[in-house]
């Protein structure tokens, strides 16, 4: 998605349909790895953990326990107070969540010994700046042939013109920015929606299909989408990841 409009999607999202998919019934076949399993085994637990683009920190507070303190930032005011929201509710006490750009990481130099980030941009000197040496930055994004099927039926989705081109321009500027070792990790998973309103809760909560519900044969293309991707385990599409973890 362009980033120009980055803040207004998920300002408007956040605000009118909240960013909880732990209810959502999906099987996925083919992951090769779970994102926070991996931030667990890089980590020690008097470490303290940066999370860029932490959404609405219910992936962060799962974290919680593996260290000594966690800061997750967003630009989303929205997504913020929800976090806030759900730190006060969990009673964990060794999390911070705050409103920020991850372009302007107000935080001194060196001073984060992990750095994480799930599906969001970041700036890679700033997470450079911010990070101790020897320390680890994870990154997990979605590639450009995710939700492949989508996007051909719908003729429209945020894509670049080759796969694998998102993680190749990621890598150079991990290492502009400092990085001496980087290792990069791939999966093409099936997943299998167990109804349609767990597909419409997707679309409608992230920049797969652009202004999804805003055109006026959106629910047309998405009946025939789901009468042809119908099978006995669900609605088949997939899900593109790449796994960037680089140290300082």
């Amino acid at each position: 998605m362009a980033k120009l409009n980055e803040k207004e999607f998920y300002e408007k999202v956040g605000k009118t349909n909240g960013w909880d998919f732990s209810k959502l019934q999906v099987t996925v076949e083919g992951m090769r790895w779970d994102f926070h399993d991996e931030v667990k085994k890089m980590s020690k637990s008097t470490d303290v953990l940066l999370d860029v683009g932490t959404g609405g920190g219910e992936s962060l507070l799962q974290l919680a326990s593996s260290f000594q303190f966690l800061v997750g930032i967003d630009l989303s005011a929205t997504m913020i107070e929800t976090a806030q929201k759900n730190v006060k509710d969990s009673q964990i006490s060794n999390v911070r969540f705050t409103q920020m750009s991850s372009d302007h990481l107000l935080f001194p130099e060196e001073f984060f010994d992990i750095v994480t980030c799930r599906h969001a941009p970041f700036c890679s000197k700033e997470i450079a700046r911010v990070l101790k040496s020897g320390g680890s930055f994870l990154t997990q994004q979605v590639g450009e042939m995710d939700k492949l099927n989508l996007k051909q039926a719908f003729k429209r989705g945020h894509t670049m013109h080759k796969d694998g081109a998102l993680c190749s321009m990621y890598v150079k500027e991990l290492y502009d920015a400092g990085f001496s070792e980087i290792q990069t990790f791939e999966y093409d998973a099936t997943d299998y929606y167990h109804r349609p309103e767990d597909l419409i809760f997707l679309l409608k909560h992230t920049p797969t299909i652009p202004q999804f519900g805003e055109k006026q044969d959106d629910f047309e293309i998405l009946e025939k989408f789901i009468r042809e991707n119908t099978t006995s385990k669900g609605i088949r599409t997939n899900s593109k990841r790449f796994l960037i973890v680089a140290k300082k």
